[in-house]
């Protein structure tokens, strides 16, 4: 394929590899750069890596069959008018069709003392986002070893988990009233943070981190806003993503929260696209794998010259599985808070840990939230996707709160 012709991803987290896989699978070569050394991996698993639970290998991507990279290249620049891409080592590549896929990056909190002189996280401060994070911070963990979790969010959840799998006294610090309040409603979280509890974690809510205190350049504890001192070998942020717009905005595209782009997820350059995390479309920017990977089959039908394809957003369900003797299972999709007017139907098994909740408006199902056994979430998920009328009687709907073979 000719220079002028050819796509590049830039980018080879989920969305950039599944978009280079299915152009492979569609007969449409195209060249995948990723800055990581590590082959394309699923990023949502992670916290099974940390936790000891699968090897890096395990959570590898499937590889295309032809030849679409990944090359390892760390691109700084575009320049549009050349329609070429400049790399850290002095290269060049050239693309017809660029595609950004480059992802988010860790938010990093305006902490006192965070970072050294010389800019860097201080010895046992370590983010939680790439495959060298999450083998930077299992080769430090150690039984016994005190380790405090800034961030109640899916990711904070995930990684306090793993790390009190591992023998780590875990503290767990979420500035918001309640864990992963984006998702969950108070009843979930509850059940959360209960489990989290049992595993020995102490989760701290309501509790904002204000320092982060060292000696000869290793952290040795973190301050709380109201004075209170939490000794800490291991700090690990996880404060959530924002999407990675450097080189989009240094090109001179369009960029809002993300890069924007439309129903065939173009940006402002006719010539360059964008997926995944980077990207804010309607809108929204999602930071989640569902809809990082329904763009990217979008763009590959597009690409591979299907004009009629188009992406107009994706309804996402959140889901946690944490695997183990101590499981954890969760889902949420829609809006799991009602609004005045709306009806809720609740199940809750104390003993076994378990909470399923619908909030329907206008005969529709417009959320849920379930923890612990998850075997209806997919006949829910397809009702609330559907948007149609639920009937008067409400008979299916309880069915498909209790019929476990549903998913």
């Amino acid at each position: 394929m000719t220079s002028n012709t050819r796509v590049v991803v830039i980018g080879a987290g989920l969305a950039g590899a599944r978009l280079a896989r299915r152009l492979d699978e569609l007969g449409v070569p195209a060249l995948l750069v990723g800055e990581e050394e590590h082959h394309p991996y699923n990023r949502v698993l992670l916290a099974e890596v940390l936790a000891g639970r699968y090897s890096p290998e395990v959570i590898a991507l499937p590889a295309p069959t032809g030849r679409t990279g990944p090359i390892r290249a760390q691109v700084t620049g575009i320049d549009r008018a050349a329609r070429t891409v400049h790399c850290a080592d002095g290269s060049r590549i050239d693309y017809g069709t660029l595609v950004l896929a480059t992802g988010s990056n860790p938010v990093l909190p305006p902490l006192r003392g965070l970072f050294t002189p010389d800019h860097v996280l201080p010895e046992g401060v370590h983010a939680f986002r790439t495959m060298d994070d999450c083998l930077g911070l299992s080769k430090a963990v150690r039984p016994g070893l005190r380790a405090v979790v800034i961030g109640g969010g899916l990711l904070g959840v995930s990684a306090a988990r793993a790390l009190a799998r591992r023998g780590t006294q875990v503290v767990l610090a979420q500035q918001s009233e309640r864990l992963m309040e984006r998702q969950l409603d108070p009843s979930a979280s509850r059940l959360v943070e209960r489990h989290l509890t049992a595993l020995g974690v102490e989760v701290h809510t309501e509790c904002r981190v204000r320092d982060v205190r060292c000696v000869g350049g290793a952290v040795r504890s973190v301050e709380m806003a109201d004075g209170y001192a939490l000794d800490a070998d291991l700090v690990v942020l996880a404060c959530g993503v924002h999407p990675r717009t450097g080189l989009a905005g240094d090109a001179g595209l369009a960029v809002h929260k993300g890069i924007l782009v439309d129903d065939e997820l173009r940006t402002s350059d006719p010539h360059i696209r964008a997926i995944g995390d980077c990207a804010q479309h309607g809108g929204t920017v999602y930071g989640l794998a569902a809809p990082a990977l329904e763009q990217a089959d979008t763009l590959a039908e597009l690409l591979s010259g299907n004009t009629a394809a188009r992406y107009t957003g994706t309804r996402s369900l959140t889901r946690l599985t944490l695997t183990g003797q101590d499981s954890l299972d969760l889902a949420a999709f829609g809006e799991t808070v009602p609004r005045p007017g709306d009806d809720v139907v609740q199940l809750a098994d104390a003993t076994r840990g378990t909470y399923r909740k619908v909030v329907v408006r206008d005969d529709r199902l417009v959320g849920g939230v379930l923890v612990g056994e998850l075997g209806t979430v997919g006949a829910l998920a397809r009702a609330w996707e559907g948007a149609e009328p639920l009937p008067a009687d409400g008979g299916p709907l309880l069915h498909l709160l209790t019929n476990d073979g549903g998913s």
